[in-house]
């Protein structure tokens, strides 16, 4: 719960700090002091969005600082923890937000802090339903909604019926996620078929010709040979010739004798110059490597054969191997690859009729886990209705309506939805002979705010809530509609309410604030300056006790502090003392 707040220069508040303690704690001051403002500071230590409107005239910036009291080992210490917070000494745990006012058109920035460490206000926002459940005017539309009445019946029914409802929820979320992909498939079936078609005819072409790798650039090779086997024959035996010589001629005029006859000259006369020596051995070289050449050359004049049929049979496999790669590559290489992936997505293509199949059994599964999850919800639900219209209607019996009854009806809504199968339905017998009429539509604005505060007394007093309840109630004006007896027995009931939880109200009623254990009060006054000359409005709080809180009391009730509203206001006082 909430142990302080401090407020610096939000909206009409300078400086403000206000102590909260344990029980009902009421907020009152006259229209325009500045009691929103309290809230609104509330508002940003919850993570709520953050206006630089509200930043006061003259000022930078806002700061509202907040300390909070947390076990431990709680969800929310923890969250800190996480965060890279920490607790101080004696257990409490510091929140602060800054909202800057901007300057030159620009927009103030906003920033947050958890346990003395900066953090995003999503962070605040995590940790505002563990601390503090908050009710407004607003909060009246809402509960005229059938998804709003829903929601607090779930959260009566308690923590088993709430994990059954987050089991529910995962499975209608997967559910939804196979459908999709169900009717992904299922609307691309067509085109699927038309593509493995396209596949098949491809892959039954690529096999018919059976290309290899690499045959592509060995079969050019060929074919260049072939097409010029006559020009390849007389160039090879021609150099052949000048190598060797004619056979059967009577000299010999080959490169191979002339070089031969050379290296002779040189051994000669070798032994008078060694220089010789040297250019002997490098002609005689000379000579083994044109050997060599003539003797390569006679084996290619053999090898080579001109081949009509050979090279027409090669250019027709290059024609085959051609429109291949016109097709699907750019050469045969590129062909192979494509043949490959191919291929694979015929595979999936062909296996996706499996996968359809497997994913509409996934989906009959969870048709049928969540049908039985729904049962079990819808049973927990009735169940809890019978207890909460009866826990509900004793509550506005306390609250002045003695004969009013509360009917709670959960019915069957005909198809499964992502809250389950039913609709809910609260209604109202606003008294004895009157019929049940829905909320949203008979209900009247004094009677939805006791309807509200009776519903938030049942769940806050609910044995099943376990620990998720938060420890703070902050109420903003829904007595509104509400007086006299009834404006009695809201301060009673918000007084019980806050035996076991802080209750922090704001309220125009006195009847209300008479029964809190601590009355703070929002004044304001002129004074300052916002720099400019102009003079400016501020407000404080403060606590009232003993002749204080009755004055106020007294201008609750009557706009002024005279005898007679000083006497109605003591008499609320002992009222209050005896109801207690």
């Amino acid at each position: 719960m909430f142990d302080e707040i401090t407020i610096s220069d939000l909206g009409v508040i300078g400086e403000a700090r206000i102590q909260l303690h344990p029980g009902l704690t009421v907020l009152t001051g006259e229209t325009g002091a500045g009691k929103t403002m309290v809230l609104t500071a509330l508002n940003l230590l919850l993570g709520g969005k953050a206006d630089p409107a509200t930043v006061r005239i003259g000022a930078e910036s806002a700061v509202v600082e907040g300390r909070i009291v947390v076990p431990p080992d709680s969800a929310v210490a923890q969250r800190a923890i996480e965060a890279g917070g920490a607790l101080d000494d004696d257990g409490s745990l510091l929140l602060v937000r800054t909202v800057g006012a901007g300057t030159d058109g620009a927009p103030g920035r906003s920033r947050a802090h958890l346990g003395g460490r900066s953090v995003p206000q999503s962070v605040l926002a995590e940790l505002a339903d563990s601390l503090v459940t908050v009710h407004g005017q607003m909060d009246q539309t809402r509960l005229r909604s059938a998804a709003h009445q829903r929601d607090a019946l779930d959260a009566y029914a308690g923590q088993a019926h709430g994990g059954l409802l987050d089991d529910y929820r995962a499975a209608w979320a997967e559910r939804s996620q196979v459908q999709a992909r169900i009717d992904d498939l299922t609307s691309r079936a067509q085109e699927l078929a038309r593509e493995a078609e396209l596949l098949r005819l491809g892959l039954a072409e690529v096999e018919r010709v059976d290309p290899q790798p690499g045959e592509d650039v060995a079969l050019a090779a060929e074919i260049e040979r072939l097409s010029h086997a006559e020009d390849l024959r007389q160039a090879a035996a021609g150099a052949h010739l000048v190598l060797m010589g004619e056979e059967d001629a009577g000299t010999d005029l080959s490169a191979t004798a002339a070089v031969e006859h050379a290296r002779r000259q040189l051994e000669a006369a070798g032994d008078h110059d060694p220089a010789l020596i040297e250019l002997r051995d490098r002609v005689a070289e000379a000579g083994y490597l044109l050997a060599d050449a003539a003797t390569e050359l006679s084996s290619y004049l053999q090898d080579l054969q001109a081949d009509p049929a050979r090279l027409e049979q090669a250019l027709n496999r290059r024609a085959a191997l051609v429109g291949l790669t016109r097709s699907y590559g750019e050469d045969i290489e590129a062909v192979l690859r494509w043949s490959q992936e191919s291929a694979q997505r015929l595979l999936e293509i062909d296996g996706g009729e499996d996968r359809l199949t497997a994913l509409r059994e996934q989906r009959d599964g969870l048709d049928r886990r969540l049908a039985d999850l729904a049962e079990r919800i819808g049973a927990a639900r009735r169940e809890a209705a019978v207890r909460l219209a009866d826990t509900v209607s004793a509550e506005l019996t306390g609250l002045a309506m003695a004969d009013a009854r509360l009917e709670v009806r959960v019915t069957d809504a005909g198809e499964l939805g992502p809250h389950g199968g039913d609709s809910v339905e609260m209604l109202l017998v606003p008294h004895a002979g009157a019929p049940a009429r829905p909320l949203g539509k008979g209900a009247s604005g004094g009677e939805l705010s006791r309807v509200m505060l009776a519903l938030e007394v049942a769940l806050a007093t609910s044995p099943d809530q376990g620990d998720d309840r938060p420890g703070t109630f902050v109420f903003d004006e829904v007595d509104a509609g509400v007086g006299g007896r009834a404006a009695t027995e809201v301060g009673r009931r918000l007084s019980a309410l806050a035996t076991g939880a802080q209750v922090l109200v704001v309220t125009h009623l006195a009847q209300v604030a008479a029964f809190a254990d601590r009355h703070l009060v929002v004044t304001k006054s002129r004074g300052g300056s916002d720099g400019s000359g102009d003079v400016v409005t501020a407000s404080d709080v403060r606590a009232v006790e003993g002749e204080e809180r009755v004055n106020e009391l007294a201008r609750m009730l009557s706009g002024d502090d005279s005898p007679a509203a000083r006497a109605h206001a003591a008499e609320l006082m002992v009222q209050r003392n005896m109801a207690r």
